[in-house]
C-alpha cells in the first residue's frame, strides 16, 4: 500500500536522520543489493544565450553580451568525438532558450550525430522543448516525434526545480510552470520516450512542497511507468536570487525520503556534483544505487562557483571504499562493465 502524502509529511519532517538513512539503504538493499552504478557521457551546452533570464542561473547571457555563445555542429562533433573517445555512451545535450534558431537546427545536430556515432543522445529539457514546439508554431507532441525521428533517445529531467508554482513564479517567472513540465514528459511517455526526473531544493521551499513536487513525479509515473530515475540537486546560490547552500543533513534527508516515498521509481541518483565527493559517497548509504556521470563536462553547476572533478578511477574508488561494488551502466541502466 502507497504511502500517503501526509504519511510522508509526518515522516519527513519528525523521522530521525539515521533512521531514514536506514529505512531507505534497506530499500537500496532489497533492489540492487551492494551495487552502485555510474555513466560515462558528456554535458554539452550548445549555447548559452536565453531569453527566461532566471533568477538562481549564473549560465545564461543575453544575446547581445560579449560572453554569448552558440556552437556550431562541427563544435559539437567534436565534443562528442571525445566522448566516445572517453568511453563515454551518452551526450546530454541542454542550452538556453536561444530566439533565433529553428527547429531545424536541433534536428540537424541530432542527425549529424546518429550519423557519424553509435551514441545515445539524452538531451532537451521540457523548458527546451515546450519553447522550441512554440518557436515552430506546432505541437508538443509534433516536437517530439521530429526529434525522435532525428535522433533523440530520451530525455533528461532538468527544468523541473521545485514543481510548484508558487516558488516557481518567485524564482523563474518566465520559465514554464509545473503543468507545462508535467505535460511535455507526458507526452515523450506516450511516444515512447523515457526520461529522468530531477528536483532541485534550496530556493526557500518547505517540506510540504519538496513533497508536492515528489507526488506529482509518483502520480505520472504510476500513470506511464516512463520516468527512470530521480535525481536531487541542491541550488547553488546566485548573486541575483541570493540564499544560502542546502546543509548536507538537509540534502540527505531529502535523498533519503525520495527513496522511501518514491516507490515506482526504480533508480535513486546521489549528486556528487552539487555535494562533493564525500557527500556523494554517503549517497550510497541513504537510498541512492547510482552515483550519475564522471561529467567529462559541466558548465552550469560550475558558473555558480561550484566545481568537482570527477574520472573513472576516481568514481570507482570512491564506490569501492564505501563498501559497494562499481558498474558501468549505459542510460538504460543495463551493466556494460562491473569493476
Amino acid at each position: 500500500m502507497k504511502m500517503t502524502q501526509g504519511e510522508a509529511l509526518k515522516l519527513f519532517t519528525d523521522g530521525d536522520l539515521l533512521e531514514l538513512g536506514k529505512r531507505a539503504d534497506a530499500i537500496r538493499k532489497k533492489n540492487f543489493g551492494n551495487q552502485t552504478t555510474f555513466i560515462i557521457d558528456r554535458n554539452i551546452n550548445y549555447t548559452n544565450v536565453c531569453k527566461n533570464e532566471c533568477k538562481f542561473c549564473a549560465f545564461w547571457r543575453p544575446k547581445s553580451h560579449h560572453e554569448a555563445y552558440l556552437l556550431s555542429h562541427k563544435q559539437i562533433l567534436s565534443k562528442v568525438q571525445e566522448t566516445v573517445d572517453a568511453g563515454g555512451t551518452q551526450v546530454m545535450i541542454q542550452g538556453g532558450l536561444h530566439p533565433d534558431l529553428p527547429l531545424s537546427y536541433y534536428e540537424n545536430m541530432l542527425q549529424t550525430i546518429k550519423k557519424h556515432f553509435d551514441i545515445t543522445i539524452h538531451s532537451f529539457t521540457a523548458t527546451e522543448i515546450q519553447f522550441f514546439a512554440n518557436r515552430a508554431g506546432i505541437s508538443i507532441l509534433d516536437t517530439l516525434k521530429r526529434l525522435q525521428n532525428a535522433g533523440l533517445d530520451s530525455l533528461p529531467g532538468g527544468g523541473a526545480e521545485i514543481l510548484v508554482d508558487e516558488v516557481r513564479k518567485k524564482i523563474s517567472p518566465h520559465k514554464i510552470m509545473t503543468d507545462d513540465w508535467l505535460n511535455v514528459m507526458k507526452l515523450a511517455h506516450s511516444i515512447g520516450m523515457k526520461s529522468t526526473a530531477t528536483m532541485v531544493i534550496g530556493f526557500g521551499e518547505n517540506l510540504a512542497q519538496r513533497l508536492e513536487h515528489m507526488q506529482k513525479i509518483r502520480d505520472l509515473q504510476d500513470e506511464t511507468g516512463g520516468f527512470r530515475a530521480f535525481i536531487t540537486w541542491t541550488y547553488q546560490p546566485s548573486k541575483i536570487l541570493g540564499g544560502n547552500k542546502v546543509s548536507a543533513q538537509d540534502y540527505m534527508r531529502t535523498l533519503a525520503m525520495t527513496r522511501i516515498f518514491m516507490d515506482n521509481i526504480e533508480h535513486i541518483q546521489g549528486s556528487w556534483v552539487t555535494q562533493g565527493e564525500k557527500i556523494g559517497q554517503l549517497t550510497q548509504t541513504f537510498g541512492a544505487d547510482d552515483l550519475g556521470s564522471i561529467m567529462l563536462e559541466e558548465n552550469v553547476v560550475r558558473a555558480a562557483g561550484t566545481a568537482f572533478e570527477m574520472s573513472k578511477r576516481k568514481m570507482i574508488d570512491l564506490i569501492r571504499s564505501a563498501g559497494f561494488f562499481p558498474a558501468q551502466r549505459n542510460t538504460k541502466y543495463e551493466i556494460l562493465r562491473t569493476f
